[in-house]
């Protein structure tokens, strides 16, 4: 069973989703990923680690997560998000280093299809992926919500 709960953040709501084995969805309010859910009455420890570790960063007082994951995807996804989630706090990154990271720098397109299905926004964090050229690129939340995460972690843009 899918358990879920919203969290108020600076950028607007966020819903935090997770199994028994961990967090499974992070994004922004109204956007939801499973229509199978519970909300969170009972206790679900993944969730309220992760709301309190959101609630860190967003205080600046975390600047990496170590939240319990229970995502689906393909492998390549997997590694894709697997890769994001190196990226320091306070830099940015194009999805061609990212194919260039999984040794197969000509699938820069497959890296960007992957990066949007990304369901754990913030904690895997996709919005410090920005174009080669230093432009803001897509961002499933908005890039009104991509700014202001940048901005926060002290980049200038």
């Amino acid at each position: 069973m899918i358990i879920q709960t919203k969290i108020a953040s600076p950028i607007g709501d966020i819903v935090i989703q997770a199994s028994e084995n961990g967090v499974t969805y992070v994004g922004f309010y109204p956007t939801i990923i499973t229509t199978e859910i519970a909300l969170a009455s009972t206790k679900n420890e993944h969730i309220i680690n992760c709301a309190q570790q959101l609630n860190e960063y967003f205080d600046h007082q975390r600047r990496e997560f170590n939240v319990v994951l229970d995502v689906q995807g393909t492998e390549f996804q997997q590694r894709v998000w697997q890769t994001l989630s190196q990226l320091p706090y306070g830099t940015t990154q194009s999805y061609s280093y990212i194919a260039q990271q999984l040794n197969n720098p000509k699938a820069v397109r497959a890296v960007g299809a992957a990066n949007g299905k990304n369901p754990i926004s913030i904690i895997v964090p996709c919005h410090r992926i920005i174009g080669m050229n230093k432009t803001l690129t897509g961002y499933a939340g908005g890039l009104d919500r991509k700014k202001w995460l940048l901005r926060h972690e002290g980049m200038t843009l």
